[in-house]
This record gives structure tokens, sequence and C-alpha cells, in this order.
């Protein structure tokens, strides 16, 4: 469980950043290439992947393992300035962190030899990670970007409207169920329990496309303090075929079907949907009696998808 504890001055300096971060989405989408476990909502993403440069997969994964422990110099804040921003802060990391932090993952992780080098911060290996870098983000990430800003612009103009109507703990609220808002508690699901005292300095939230489950926090609480989420995959309001569909079904019901374009699980549907995990899972039952979705259960976990039913019905409304 992580608990991000707030006081009165970290509400008034709590934010949402204004951009994508391209570090934060070249470790958490290559988490998402390493994962076993893949995630159904990020299946054509996955399928475009023909093309990434195999050099700096291989040589960026083993710092960045799907599990545990990454450095936190991989994700600098000056990231959010733009991927050139963020590679030169990368590659100026002081050495006293570079040697923590690699030691901190090689106690955790079998590690390359060469980056024994980059630990001790040996130039030549440091500007090999600030290629690998470049070289991962163009083959990977930029086909995607346009998809991934509209993602991210998405979520940001929804929290930050909330933000300016009703105030800072109704915007936290909105992040249910990923994020409960406890007052003056901010609490997630987590691997580890872990406490994080703001102490005056505010939260930067940075929506990301490729977070997936839980958020993601800095280990270091001496940096400025980052939680990394899920962007929303907002639904449209007017536009979309669930606008048609609510007269017959409800709005509510018609997100949660317009929101099975892809398969996800329950957790998954109720955050693109909008809506409570239990309300997610009271209208998914009511379309899959409808015959409009199927549901697999997988361990765990609930996966919903189209029935040709309900592939049919939204593609009308769609045309309509």
């Amino acid at each position: 469980m992580l608990r991000i504890h707030f006081s009165a001055g970290d509400l008034t300096r709590t934010r949402i950043a204004e951009e994508p971060d391209p570090l934060w989405e070249i470790v958490l989408s290559l988490h998402q290439l390493q994962e076993m476990r893949r995630e159904p909502v990020l299946n054509a993403w996955r399928r475009r992947q023909s093309s990434r440069d195999i050099g700096a997969l291989r040589m960026l994964s083993p710092l960045m393992p799907a599990r545990g422990y990454f450095p936190d110099f991989l994700t600098p804040a000056a990231g959010l300035g733009g991927l050139d921003c963020g590679i030169d802060a990368v590659l100026s990391t002081p050495r006293r962190q570079l040697r923590a932090e690699m030691t901190l993952l090689a106690g955790r992780n079998a590690l390359p030899d060469w980056t024994r080098q980059l630990a001790v911060g040996e130039l030549g290996a440091v500007h090999l990670l600030g290629r690998a870098l470049r070289a991962y983000h163009a083959s990977v990430l930029a086909p995607a970007w346009p998809e991934i800003a509209a993602r991210v612009e998405g979520d940001r103009r929804h929290r930050t409207g909330t933000q300016c109507r009703l105030g800072t703990e109704e915007m936290l609220r909105t992040f249910a169920p990923i994020l409960r808002w406890q007052s003056p508690v901010l609490v997630a699901d987590y691997p580890v329990e872990r406490d994080i005292h703001l102490e005056g300095r505010g939260l930067l939230l940075v929506p990301s496309y490729f977070c997936r489950r839980t958020p993601v926090a800095l280990l270091d609480e001496a940096l400025w303090p980052v939680l990394v989420y899920p962007a929303r995959q907002l639904i449209p309001e007017v536009a979309g075929p669930g606008s048609r569909l609510a007269p017959l079904l409800g709005h509510t019901r018609a997100a949660v079907l317009e929101a099975l374009q892809e398969p996800c699980t329950t957790t998954e549907l109720a955050r693109l949907a909008g809506v409570s995990l239990s309300s997610a899972s009271e209208h998914a039952a009511v379309l899959r009696r409808a015959g409009l979705i199927a549901s697999t259960r997988e361990r765990h976990r609930m996966h919903h998808s189209l029935t040709q039913l309900g592939s049919h019905l939204l593609s009308g409304a769609l045309v309509g």
C-alpha cells in the first residue's frame, strides 16, 4: 500500500503535468514489452512494434526491469521539458547518484558488464545510454506519439477542469479506484508498504499512456514528489457512439459498452468509463446478459470483450 500524506499547503501545490514525459514513457513502455502478462488495451500498439530497435531494447531492459526497482536517474524531472532535456539530465547525473542507484539495482538484478562503467560515470558508457534512449524512442514511441499525447492531454484537461471548478480535493477523487482520496492521505495499491510525506512540497501528478494497474513513485524522497498514473481514455460526450446509444442503454452503460472497443479487465473498464469498480462490474453483468459482451475469468481477474452483437451495435452507432 502507498500512502501519500498531504498538508493544506500541499493541496495548493499539487498539479497535473502539462505534457507526456518521454522518459517515463520509455521506461513504462519497455516494462510492457517485457511483461509476460500482457495488457489487452495495448495489443494494437504492441502489434506495431515489429520495427523496434532490438539493440536499444536489449541494452535498456536490464536497467528497467518490469518488476521491482529501477534507478530514479532514468526519469529526471527535466523530462517534462521534452526528450532532449530529459536525456541531457540523464547524462548529467552526478557520479555519486549513479553509483548509489546502480549499486542498488545490481543488488537485486544481474547486470551486463557495461553497466559497471556506467555506475562510475565513465563517459563512454554514459553516452552509450543516451544513444540507446534516443534509438528506443525513435523506433518505439515516436510512431505512436500523437496517440500518446492525445490520451495524456485528454486526461489532463479532465483533471485540471475539475480542479479549477471544484478544487484539488475533488480532483483527487477523480482518480478512483486506482487512487483513493482519504483526506489528508492519497492511497493506492502498491507492491510494498510505503508512506510519502510531502511536507509542503506538493505533488506532481504525471499522466502516462503506458502506466498500467498501479501508479509509480520515485524511490528517493529527497527528489521532488512525483506520482505517475495511468492516463484515462476519455469517452467522447457528444460525437461518440455512446451519445447515440445513451437513450437506449443509459449514459453510463453506453460509456461502459464503448470502453470495450478493446478487451479489458473490470478495473480497466472502470477507469476507461469513469465509474467505480462495483458500478463497472454491475453494468458489465447487464451487458453480458443482453449478449453484448463476453466475460472470462483468469485467476482473480475478469476480462471483458464485445460479442459480435455488441460490436455491430457500436458500429451502427458510429455510422449513425
